[in-house]
């Protein structure tokens, strides 16, 4: 969330000082929790998971589901400077009289306020004792942004910058944009409803003994474009990823490192981007705090999907952080998993703030 990076900062350091104290005992990890780039500047690329730490028995299957919520108020700062201005004058919903303003603004401009919902469900199956192979089908719901009250009174409590919301009718979707791919407007809702995504497949060959407590697992998958391109769900376009994955496992604690390249095949979805290979770093921390509750704390890079061809906005052009905090409650064999992620650092290039609830299902666990 815009303005916040501090604070996140603070209460992430201070929750790891406090659980390290806690006395030692033997516990379980499920690894860190299966956030993805849920940014419109990118949203509809393959973009690897985090690899998970719980290994079925060879033979069994698992499930897991995710459903996540973003919200994003992205814009460039002749447009914010616009829309602060307008925050005396009450709220509105944008029209074409603020469309032709925007669009008279000098240089280029955009202005994307959108709120997203979707849904993973992911099915592995487990071969060996180390090959494990997935398919995960998603779908995508553009809603009427129900977090954007919760932003602004979080920006509110907090002092925050308000960054021209105040003068934007609550509950809307709105995409005005008009780069060097050309232009597009829709104000007040969103294109489309949502529907079904490009489905991924992966393999992934785990538990690779690397010294006494560290594990290395390397994964493979596609995103495969079965339906060819629809606007606001697919690029019609397949995209291919690998990744490498350390696990470290102690007593209490584990520390992760996934690190991934994504030959993107390019898309139309905003900008007309140009294929490319999109490295991603992933970092997190889970500590178990009680034998059946993990607590997770984790950090997400990425390279942006555009480039000096696409736009010259260097907020576009920048690198995406995300930080993520969560846990997970295991009862029997089904996990539940809760997060919440924010922006860090580059606050126009990816969501205000992102919820996600899992529920997974691992038998014989």
């Amino acid at each position: 969330m815009k303005g916040s990076t501090k604070n996140s900062l603070r209460a992430a350091l201070g929750l790891l000082a406090l659980i390290t104290l806690t006395p030692a005992s033997a516990a379980d990890f499920y690894g860190m929790l299966p956030v993805r780039d849920l940014s419109p500047f990118g949203f509809l690329r393959l973009d690897m998971r985090p690899t998970h730490a719980v290994l079925a028995e060879p033979g069994k299957w698992s499930f897991e589901t995710e459903f996540a919520t973003q919200n994003t108020w992205a814009m460039s700062p002749e447009v914010q400077d616009y829309l602060t201005g307008l925050e005396p004058t009450g709220r509105r919903a944008l029209g074409e009289t603020e469309l032709a303003a925007i669009r008279d603004l000098p240089g280029e401009n955009y202005l994307i306020d959108l709120e997203t919902t979707t849904v993973d469900m992911t099915l592995n199956y487990r071969f060996t004792s180390h090959l494990s192979g997935y398919l995960i089908t998603s779908a995508v719901s553009y809603d009427r942004s129900y977090l954007d009250g919760t932003v602004e009174r979080f920006h509110h409590a907090f002092d925050l910058s308000s960054y021209g919301r105040p003068a934007v009718a609550r509950g809307g979707v709105n995409l005005i944009y008009n780069l060097k791919s050309g232009s597009y407007a829709s104000l007040g809702r969103a294109p489309v409803n949502g529907g079904v995504l490009d489905p991924t497949i992966g393999l992934r060959y785990s538990n690779i003994p690397l010294g006494n407590a560290w594990r290395l697992s390397l994964e493979a998958a596609v995103k495969l474009a079965v339906s060819g391109e629809r606007e606001f769900l697919s690029t019609g376009r397949s995209d291919y990823g690998m990744q490498a994955a350390l696990q470290w496992h102690g007593n209490r604690q584990a520390f992760y490192a996934n690190a991934s390249a994504v030959y993107y095949s390019g898309g139309e979805f905003l900008l007309q981007d140009s294929r490319q290979l999109i490295p991603t770093l992933i970092v997190g921390y889970e500590y178990a705090l009680t034998p059946n509750t993990n607590l997770n704390i984790q950090g997400y890079a990425s390279t942006s999907v555009y480039s000096r061809h696409d736009t010259s906005l260097d907020e576009l052009l920048e690198e995406k952080y995300q930080l993520t905090a969560g846990f997970r409650h295991r009862r029997n064999n089904v996990v539940v998993s809760f997060g919440v992620t924010e922006n860090v650092q580059n606050i126009n290039n990816t969501p205000d703030i992102g919820l996600q609830f899992g529920l997974s299902w691992f038998p014989g666990r």
